[in-house]
């Protein structure tokens, strides 16, 4: 019964803290962070934090990286990690921290639809599993569309007597409630990035049989590329100054526990459970999303984002559950 707790504890903590990343993300950006700057700081931290852990984990196992596999990582990087986590900070920027993470769970549906766009996956509309992964899609489509354009009137999920300073402060400051489109397109972006990643991941993972030293190396490289991004953008070195509180934490906690912690727990429950089981979690960080931003944040959630979420949830599992039963007959088979 351990065996079975420990990876569900596992990925709720996973998702707990990505959806505490999203409300810091915000508030850091709302003290005067520029979101370039807090990604390049992300990478940084995140380098800190996972290479003593791929040292000392697989160095006996480590394969050798070749010119070939640091050039592979390199161009991995880019999609993966530069302009995944770029978009999205972005995007957060111009929309709400509830409307961002509905969107990012588009991530199955776009990686379906390129796959099988790339023709490395067969839709097999005949069958069930095929017919699953199509309305899944289909629902994740009619989901975003209806979360983009549609508001409604407002829901109060819960009320809260605390007021953070930056919270205040966002509240008073910030006029967009997920009505700006270029902040929906930006995080559309950052999922289809995020997709072509793992189309290269499959394809470098055989190759290169070392999770931990990979992500190191690919946010080594990321840092480099999003620090660069970064100053070609923001010359000013306040800019750059960690010394606000919420900038300081933003930046360590992204890095460390979103980078660090969460790939090593997300990892460790592949290895126990596989990906399916992990992939079952991702819409729990949005229910936190959705509570803490309304309590805390004080934003808005209308029907249109409620219903828009819901649909995007059940397009989710959909696809999840066609892949799921498509691997079941791959290992049958």
């Amino acid at each position: 019964m351990l065996k079975d707790f420990l990876p569900c504890l596992a990925m709720v903590l996973v998702q707990v803290g990505y959806a505490i990343m999203n409300i810091t993300s915000k508030l850091a950006m709302e003290s005067g962070m520029k979101p370039l700057v807090l990604v390049a700081y992300r990478q940084i931290f995140s380098v800190i934090a996972i290479a003593p852990l791929a040292f000392f984990m697989e160095r006996k196992t480590r394969p050798t990286i070749t010119m070939k596999i640091l050039f592979q990582l390199f161009l991995f990087s880019i999609p993966t990690v530069t302009a995944n986590q770029v978009f999205y900070v972005l995007g957060l920027e111009y929309t709400t921290a509830t409307i961002a993470c509905a969107l990012n769970d588009l991530l199955p549906m776009i990686t379906f639809v390129l796959e099988a766009f790339c023709r490395y996956e067969n839709v097999q509309i005949r069958t069930v599993v095929g017919q699953a992964k199509v309305i899944g899609t289909t629902a994740c489509v009619v989901g975003s569309m209806l979360l983009s354009f549609y508001h409604g009137h407002t829901i109060d999920i819960i009320g809260s007597s605390i007021h953070w300073k930056y919270a205040k402060k966002m509240t008073n400051s910030s006029s967009n409630n997920g009505t700006n489109f270029l902040g929906l397109f930006l995080i559309m972006l950052s999922c289809v990035a995020w997709a072509v990643g793992f189309i290269i991941q499959e394809r470098l993972r055989k190759k290169f049989e070392a999770p931990y030293t990979t992500t190191a190396v690919m946010c080594l490289l990321a840092s480099i590329e999003c620090t660069v991004i970064g100053f070609i953008f923001e010359h000013r070195i306040s800019a750059w100054s960690l010394s606000s509180s919420i900038r300081l934490f933003a930046a360590l906690y992204e890095g460390i526990v979103c980078n660090g912690l969460a790939f090593c727990l997300v990892t460790w429950s592949i290895e126990k459970k596989g990906p399916f089981y992990v992939s079952m979690f991702s819409p729990l960080s949005l229910v936190i999303v959705a509570i803490l931003s309304s309590a805390l944040l004080h934003e808005k959630l209308f029907i249109g984002t409620l219903a828009g979420s819901v649909l995007i949830v059940a397009g989710l599992y959909a696809v999840l559950w066609g892949k799921g039963k498509e691997t079941e007959r791959e290992i049958q088979g």
